[in-house]
């Protein structure tokens, strides 16, 4: 099956709920950016987020962009994502090697340490909706909560996992975000605090079923469950020579001009996908030319 993302509702429209698998578009990143058990997990988690809050946004041509800043050996991760379930996203050392936590895991907090937490939408208008938060524990599920009751005040429950193969590939990747509805009576959050509270982690209900579908089913066992919608997700990234040439502009004539006297031809890479652009001494020129 391919990784894909289900949008719900549940206890007589009482709450929201979204739930995804990612393991093929953990593995391609895994793949892309060779990174490090640790690494591949904390962009998995992230990856995972982006693509449902991507899901979330309504605006045909919105983007989101989830970005964390920390002071642990991870530095900085982003990741991007539209309403169409393509996301892609990147590391800035992804060779990061850890041991374990002390439950045994992958030390995905340790790999981020103290650091914020930025989400950015661009809905197309003259300025993005950005909210930023502390990281209250680098597990990321747990500080995308306290940014949806920080930023958004919506009381939501977010849980993330990545589980990693002996061989250092994906077995698992998925996650969720359940979200309660304004009007939501306490007997209905009690009963789901209830069922959050017996959830040991996310991988382990993908173990038993690795679907979007079986995570919300225990998820929200005891309730009503409509399954509204579902989306294809996957890793994409839309760059191009095209758009490559414009970041060459972007730079400016002085530094480009440089570039030409140089007498060299360049290669640009994209950090998001690790795709590769060369530019011929002649198409710098025409780059220069244009940008008149």
């Amino acid at each position: 099956m391919s990784d894909q993302i289900v949008r719900a509702m549940a206890g007589n429209q009482q709450i929201r709920a979204f739930a995804a698998v990612t393991r093929d578009m953990t593995e391609e990143a895994r793949q892309r950016h060779q990174t490090s058990p640790a690494a591949t997990a904390a962009l998995g988690r992230l990856m995972t987020a982006g693509a449902m809050m991507g899901s979330m946004m309504k605006e045909e041509n919105a983007v989101l962009t989830l970005q964390i800043k920390c002071m642990g050996p991870i530095a900085r991760l982003i990741v991007t994502a539209d309403a169409k379930g393509n996301v892609k996203g990147y590391v800035e050392n992804p060779e990061v090697i850890l041991p374990p936590n002390k439950d045994g895991k992958l030390d995905v907090a340790g790999a981020l340490g103290p650091g914020t937490l930025q989400v950015i939408r661009d809905l197309g208008m003259k300025e993005p909706y950005v909210g930023t938060v502390d990281l209250q524990t680098g597990e990321i599920g747990d500080d995308l909560t306290y940014y949806f009751a920080a930023s958004e005040q919506t009381p939501s429950a977010v849980g993330l996992g990545v589980l990693m193969n002996k061989d250092n590939t994906v077995a698992q990747s998925g996650g969720f975000i359940i979200q309660m509805m304004p009007f939501a009576e306490e007997e209905t959050i009690a009963k789901l605090e209830k069922n959050l509270s017996a959830i040991s982690s996310v991988t382990s209900l993908l173990q038993e079923d690795p679907t979007p579908e079986g995570l919300l089913s225990r998820i929200l066992e005891g309730f009503d469950l409509e399954i509204t919608d579902r989306l294809d997700t996957r890793f994409h990234c839309n760059c191009s020579k095209e758009r490559m040439a414009k970041a060459l502009v972007s730079i400016g004539r002085k530094d480009l001009n440089e570039m030409i006297q140089e007498g060299r031809p360049i290669e640009m890479n994209c950090h998001f996908c690790g795709n590769h652009f060369n530019f011929s001494v002649e198409e710098l020129k025409e780059i220069l030319r244009a940008s008149k």
